[in-house]
């Protein structure tokens, strides 16, 4: 299980949201590359990044911030937010040197066109997907639509993609632990033969944990991204990836 600490950029801070509402922001950093670094310091192998105003204009916003992290880390990272045509893809991928790229509302629209990036940049996509009560949700969580889950992720099997990641945003930003049925979801997913990595609710290393141990059953169970918890002290870097061994 690789532990991916998340960094949501709005504004040009490091902020977190609860289940996905830009009105329930809490600011935790102006200085989001100095956060970056504290995590790669604490142990962390990748980053999770999400240009939150991004996901809502449908396009790169917080970019130079994005590039600043890039550049001043030693560990890849991957980010998510507002990439919905190929020049935002090339630009991260190509120009930025973000390593791994997210795609959600997009590959819910456009099957197609995201199946044809996959191909066009193996193993540098990562599927997201976003969803309340298993169903799919887009727009940067603003709507959510009637596709389950399992039923879109069903049109990408045996694309080459870096990942999946499957958040429920009822837990995202609520300190409430992984519920049981985001677990079986995910294990539904991890079958279809994705790496499937966590997001939404990992609060404790008892969450951490248990991922680990549904993980030594389900080997594509791969990893777990660790937001607010991290910001408000409920777990530490080293205490996660401790759990995962």
């Amino acid at each position: 299980m690789e532990i991916l600490p998340a960094i949501d950029l709005r504004g040009g801070r490091c902020v977190r949201l609860k289940q996905g509402d830009y009105a329930r922001e809490t600011v935790f950093s102006d200085d989001p590359l100095a956060m970056a670094r504290r995590w790669e310091s604490e142990g962390a192998t990748r980053l999770h990044l999400v240009d939150l105003d991004g996901a809502k204009a449908g396009k790169p916003v917080n970019t130079e911030v994005v590039r600043s992290i890039v550049q001043g880390l030693k560990i890849p990272c991957q980010l998510g937010g507002g990439l919905r045509d190929e020049a935002a893809l090339r630009l991260m991928l190509e120009d930025v040197g973000i390593a791994r790229v997210i795609i959600g509302t997009q590959a819910l629209k456009h099957p197609e066109w995201f199946a044809e990036m996959a191909a066009r940049y193996p193993n540098r996509l990562v599927l997201g997907i976003d969803a309340r009560n298993s169903m799919v949700a887009t727009e940067g969580w603003l709507d959510v639509s009637q596709t389950p889950a399992i039923d879109l992720a069903r049109k990408f099997v045996g694309l080459p993609l870096g990942a999946l990641i499957y958040t429920n945003i009822a837990n995202d930003g609520m300190m409430s632990g992984v519920d049981t049925a985001t677990l079986e979801d995910m294990e539904r997913l991890a079958e279809l033969g994705f790496p499937i990595i966590a997001s939404g609710g990992v609060t404790t290393v008892a969450d951490v944990t248990e991922l680990t141990r549904r993980a030594r059953k389900q080997p594509n169970l791969v990893g777990a991204i660790i937001g607010r918890a991290l910001y408000e002290g409920t777990l530490t870097v080293r205490d996660a990836i401790a759990a995962t061994r």
